[in-house]
């Protein structure tokens, strides 16, 4: 390896050394030399269309490799992110936000130079409030020891981190890296943790209908496996939320379906509601995982374990890791023979999708027609409104195969998210569900998708508007859009007319027609614009409106 680093090379090398191969962003003159030294490193440049979405497909790259990044500019760039930010530090995601800046002297002399908003600490702060590490390289003989640091935090922690790069830094020389020791696991409190696990344990092990409901930290840090392993040791059934849909395989056997409080199957409300020891495992209860608050859970019944904590009844638990807490129960309860007491519930097959000749398309009907054609070389992005209303009756095969935003619920997230998906699990095809709206948010990123030659399918729900809005609130003229052609966006984005395919579909016969085609056009991205009567929606956001108009 050569002895001659610098800066910016130093930071590529630690990049690629904690598995990013992609680096997302938008290029400004406050961060080009940056981007030459990116050009002549193994991590592949991928540019966007604009910032908010360099940070959306980093974010959908993270949650599927482990890390994402993204580079921006200062001041325009850093703050057009900064809701990606955002919406990654609320959901846990591990995104490392690059942001070039002035070079030392201009801070020093304090010049008034473009894009700069008030004084050249204002963008750090921002950043320090929304990352769990921030650090601007201004020496570059620490540089790599910071460098480290956040990098290091960032991927131990699960959450963002920013650094920001000023001009005259890049391609300052600096110390070549030494070896770069695995991030140390959070270590729990031995004696605290021993005596958790022991009354945690007896509890599971009196109880008569002991249940696991399965969260979304389990899907953050990666415990999905550990997890599993404590569903099948103990044999105790399992539930999730929307949020860490897939978490755990939906064809187990141990599977009881979704929970979502008051908007849950009946049969699953019970299941969760009436267990006598209700295992809780990394689940947020937000508003939109939990019906709006409609959860009838009884806190002595419960053992809760998420971020550095366990709760069980009245005793409280700190410094216990999540991942440390499962593994030692595993361990520690008795199997109850549960498939022995409770035959297997055969997995139906999905039930085939009949079209009825010349039938005006529904949203129950498009919704049937998907969940037929999905597969497991597919992850499914829903995004916030009908789309993730609609997933919980979704079969996920394979688990993770699912991403949802249902916490920060930024609506425009999923097709630059699908962007980094694609790249991170190149195997697999990403399937958009998106609502108009949402679409309009973010469509430029089509074009990102087609010349990284990225085979989405992205499912347009055409209803004329915001719909949620109109579900949640009566309508008026501000849920209203201009209707757009959309299957006619590959015209617009693809330049060759080879890469990308659009049909229109109002009926159900066309529907199918365009699934198939899609499912033919394997290599290409293909959209579908499903058009939808304008107050058509799920059984799930009918729910989510009677609720939401209850509790106004």
């Amino acid at each position: 390896m050569s002895e001659n680093f610098t800066v910016s090379r130093y930071l590529l090398h630690r990049l690629y050394e904690v598995g990013i191969k992609h680096l997302f962003g938008v290029p400004g003159d406050y961060v080009l030399d940056f981007l030459d030294a990116v050009v002549a490193s193994p991590v592949k440049w991928v540019g966007n269309c604009n910032e908010l979405n360099a940070g959306y497909a980093a974010d959908g790259y993270a949650r599927v490799n482990g890390v994402g990044a993204a580079v921006v500019t200062y001041g325009v760039g850093g703050l057009s992110i900064l809701n990606a930010v955002a919406g990654a530090f609320a959901e846990r995601v591990p995104l490392i936000v690059i942001s070039g800046a002035p070079p030392a002297g201009r801070r020093e002399s304090g010049a008034l130079v473009h894009h700069l908003v008030s004084n050249y600490y204002l963008q750090f702060e921002i950043y320090r409030k929304m990352t769990t590490d921030a650090a601007i390289l201004t020496d570059h003989d620490r540089a790599p020891d910071e460098i480290d640091r956040v990098i290091r935090n960032c991927v131990t922690r699960r959450l963002p981190v920013y650094l920001e790069l000023p001009a005259d830094m890049a391609h300052a020389p600096c110390r070549p890296p030494r070896e770069l020791a695995d991030p140390s696991p959070l270590s729990s409190l031995e004696e605290s943790i021993a005596e958790c696990v022991s009354e945690a344990a007896e509890m599971v092990n009196r109880s008569s209908h002991p249940l696991i409901l399965a969260g979304v930290e389990l899907l953050r840090l990666s415990l999905g496996q550990e997890a599993l392993r404590l569903v099948e040791t103990a044999e105790i059934p399992f539930a999730t939320m929307l949020s860490s849909k897939s978490v755990l395989p939906e064809l187990h056997p141990q599977f009881e379906g979704i929970y979502q409080g008051g908007w849950s199957r009946e049969d699953v409300r019970r299941q969760v509601e009436e267990s006598d020891c209700l295992l809780s495992l990394g689940v947020w209860m937000t508003d939109l995982d939990t019906g709006l608050f409609s959860v009838n859970l009884d806190n002595h019944r419960m053992i809760t374990a998420g971020g550095d904590q366990v709760r069980i009844g009245n005793h409280y638990y700190p410094h216990i890791q999540l991942g440390d807490f499962i593994r030692r129960l595993t361990s520690a309860v008795q199997p109850r023979s549960y498939l022995s007491s409770h035959p297997a519930k055969p997995c139906q097959p999905k039930t085939p999708f009949v079209p009825k000749a010349l039938s005006v398309l529904t949203a129950p009907r498009l919704y049937e027609c998907l969940d037929h054609f999905l597969d497991d070389q597919m992850i499914l992005l829903s995004e916030p409104g009908d789309a993730f209303c609609a997933a919980p009756e979704f079969h996920i095969e394979e688990a993770e195969n699912f991403i949802v935003q249902v916490y920060y619920a930024s609506i425009g997230y999923c097709t630059p998210a699908a962007l980094g998906v694609a790249l991170a699990c190149p195997e697999k095809r990403p399937v958009v569900l998106t609502g108009d709206g949402a679409l309009q948010m973010t469509a430029q990123e089509i074009s990102t998708l087609i010349r990284e030659r990225c085979p989405a399918l992205i499912v347009v729900i055409n209803n004329d508007g915001y719909l949620i809005e109109r579900v949640l609130h009566e309508d008026g003229p501000y849920n209203d859009l201009q209707m757009w052609q959309y299957s006619r966006l590959p015209e617009v984005f693809d330049n060759t007319g080879t890469r990308a395919v659009g049909m229109r579909v109002t009926t159900e016969e066309e529907l199918e027609h365009a699934m198939k085609t899609a499912v033919m056009e394997k290599d290409k991205l293909v959209i579908i614009e499903a058009c939808l009567p304008n107050r058509d929606c799920s059984a799930g956001l009918e729910r989510l409106g009677n609720s939401f108009r209850q509790k106004k």
